[in-house]
């Protein structure tokens, strides 16, 4: 499995928005893409996320990301987004391979 990690900080009286706007661009990415995303919120710092999405394979993201960039909706959307961060904050963004790993008791 191929991830993505991303990890940004959200104005803490912008979560509402920020919601609203994963939603939609989760109806966007499910058009193209087998996905699955966990959202996380820091205990330590409300303003901080994490956003951890699961596809099948990097080829299969990579094929369809060029796609869902296209569309017109994805792009509004990132705008609003962009809007909801803390100034002076960045996204950060990482991609793992997923491992199975079994352990024997």
């Amino acid at each position: 499995m191929f991830v993505k990690v991303y990890q940004y900080h959200i104005q803490s009286d912008k979560v509402a928005e920020y919601i609203s706007i994963q939603k939609r661009a989760s109806y966007i990415y499910r058009k193209y893409l087998e996905v699955n995303t966990v959202y996380l919120q820091s205990k330590d710092d409300n303003t901080k996320w994490m956003e951890i999405s699961t596809y099948r394979n990097e080829v299969e993201y990579n094929k369809s990301i060029t796609l869902i960039n296209k569309e017109e909706e994805m792009k509004k959307l990132f705008d609003e987004f962009q809007s909801l961060m803390v100034n002076g904050k960045e996204i950060s963004e990482e991609d793992y391979i997923k491992k199975n790993v079994w352990a024997v008791f």
